[in-house]
């Protein structure tokens, strides 16, 4: 009889320390994962200051180099200004949220540039992986062939 106590003690025990786990899994460290913050808080941290593009892999191959000097301006009324000495290079940007909720894969950091072909490739509806004061940072599977392009800015 104690023994079939004893098995029942530890089944009860194994059973509450299982279904009163700590650890939940929809908890993210935003500083491994991803960033929790609204549109309009990242809207406001890129509207803030200058910024310029410290990486950007395009499918198959980096190609940061293309945007070297370019300083970018993201501004509150929607247009996006890259500059670099004399040449301007404008276009639009937004953060668009597609749900209520404040998940990373509800928030897209839109950029279009009409021209030229260099600026093109940053056209596109980008996921945001995580934000900072100082530094956003941008992927997407490309349509066509699938590839994944990657994409950060940093503050000036």
């Amino acid at each position: 009889m104690k023994k079939i106590l004893s098995i029942l003690i530890v089944f009860t025990v194994l059973i509450t320390v299982i279904s009163c786990s700590t650890t939940d899994d929809n908890n993210v460290d935003d500083s491994s994962s991803g960033d929790n913050s609204t549109a309009n808080q990242i809207e406001n941290t890129a509207q803030t200051g200058t910024w310029r593009i410290t990486y950007f892999y395009d499918s198959d191959h980096e190609e940061t180099n293309s945007f070297s000097g370019y300083n970018f301006t993201f501004n509150s009324d929607g247009s996006l200004i890259a500059v670099n000495g004399n040449t301007t290079i404008t276009g639009s940007w937004s953060i668009t949220d597609s749900s209520s909720s404040s998940s990373d894969d509800d928030h897209h950091f839109n950029i279009f540039f009409a021209s030229p072909n260099d600026f093109e490739e940053l056209s596109d509806d980008w996921e945001i992986i995580s934000t900072s004061d100082t530094k956003i940072k941008l992927t997407d599977v490309s349509g066509g062939n699938g590839g994944i392009d990657f994409l950060t800015f940093e503050k000036n």
